[in-house]
């Protein structure tokens, strides 16, 4: 095992040396979503006097940087007299550099500050303005005009810049109106291509681009039988929707879209009303709308895994976040989805394990309470801009 922790400011400046005496890791990566990351480590002066807010942290394995981003929660100290002995524990967490994007929303008119923007209710930003746009196109522009070096002054992203022009995805369009950046980014990513976007430190710079996953069912495999399959579980689901009767417009001058699935050839037909009040359907928001409901209500073959690293097929060698690959549940069944997550865990003397997430049992109670709070934050929000 050969792993690094290095702490530095906002600009990307090193401080201090490697955080050494480090007890338990864990720096988790998620597919178009902020990394999550935990550490313990003695709570001696001199490390206390590092992990300060305001910093970030830097995991190198193997040389490469795994996860680097700001640390949410610097110092969790925890001593007891029959507990942790002295100086006591530090118990830290952190993200990556896509948990700062995450925190900016789209501003009606990014040119100017909040105090300033236009006060005529029901104010929409369609981008592009007119036609479609290249979807890689789309989030290097949400993210460059609202935090990156596009932004006014007092919302940039220290350090952040563009990483280079990929070249992938198809047209699309978003509707776009106070909301989260990175939902905006989900929303242009899934329906442009299903693309994938991350953060990278490279040098002095937080490089924000955009990729297309990979598709490697041919090169990634797992099962039991190569013995990099740990857990696995599998579930067919009836579609919680086959038509999505997507609403659109304002009071008076409303705008309606039915996207079907072929999915009601198979089960039966299902209708789910699509609330996007204060949207229209000029450049096909309405219908990207309803195709993405789609992909939640789908019939569902419900894929849980978690895979382990071998030799022969490593994380973030052999493939990446977004990439789908092949997972055998049990001889004669073989599933194509894609990866969620990739975990990093080590320990000093028990050494390191990664473990992959290859897709998403949104089944369970918790996950569609989770979808459901989002979608309710969403209509309220849009309720809000509209008053």
């Amino acid at each position: 095992m050969a792993i690094t922790l290095l702490v530095t400011d906002k600009s990307l400046s090193l401080l201090g040396d490697p955080l050494d005496g480090w007890t338990e890791l864990s720096a988790e990566l998620l597919w178009n979503e902020p990394g999550a990351g935990a550490l313990t480590v003695p709570a001696h002066s001199e490390t206390a006097a590092l992990l300060q807010p305001g910093r970030r942290l830097v995991v190198i394995r193997d040389e490469d940087i795994w996860m680097a981003g700001p640390i949410e929660e610097p110092q969790n100290y925890e001593w007891s007299v029959d507990g942790e002995p002295s100086p006591g524990l530090l118990k830290v967490t952190f993200t990556d550099d896509l948990a700062r994007i995450a925190g900016f929303v789209t501003y009606p008119d990014p040119a100017l500050a909040f105090g300033s923007q236009v006060t005529t209710a029901d104010v929409n930003r369609v981008i592009p303005s007119s036609g479609t746009q290249n979807a890689e196109l789309i989030i290097r522009q949400l993210v460059d005009e609202n935090c990156g070096p596009g932004a006014i002054s007092t919302r940039r992203i220290e350090q952040l810049v563009l990483d280079t022009v990929a070249g992938v995805g198809t047209a699309t369009a978003i509707t776009t109106r106070l909301e989260p950046v990175l939902d905006a980014c989900r929303t242009v990513a899934a329906g442009g291509g299903g693309l994938g976007f991350r953060t990278r430190q490279v040098g002095s710079e937080i490089r924000f681009g955009v990729y297309a996953p990979v598709d490697r069912t041919a090169t990634a495999r797992f099962s039991r039988d190569i013995g990099n399959l740990r857990s696995v579980s599998f579930t067919l689901g009836a579609p919680l929707a086959t038509s999505e009767l997507v609403q659109g417009g304002d009071t008076g001058d409303r705008a309606y879209v039915e996207v079907t699935s072929g999915a009601q050839a198979d089960w039966w037909r299902v209708e789910k009303l699509v609330d996007q009040s204060g949207t229209t359907d000029t450049n096909g928001e309405l219908t990207q709308a309803g195709n993405l409901e789609l992909g939640n209500d789908n019939p569902t073959a419900a894929l849980s895994t978690v895979c382990v690293d071998t030799d022969d097929l490593k994380a973030g060698r052999d493939y990446g976040l977004g990439d789908r690959v092949s997972v055998v549940p049990y001889s004669g069944m073989e599933i194509a989805d894609v990866v969620r997550s990739m975990r990093l865990e080590a320990t000093p003397d028990g050494g390191e394990l990664v473990t992959t997430t290859v897709g998403n049992d949104d089944s369970t109670t918790e996950a569609q309470l989770v979808r459901q709070i989002r979608d309710l934050a969403r209509r309220l929000g849009r309720l809000e801009t509209r008053r």
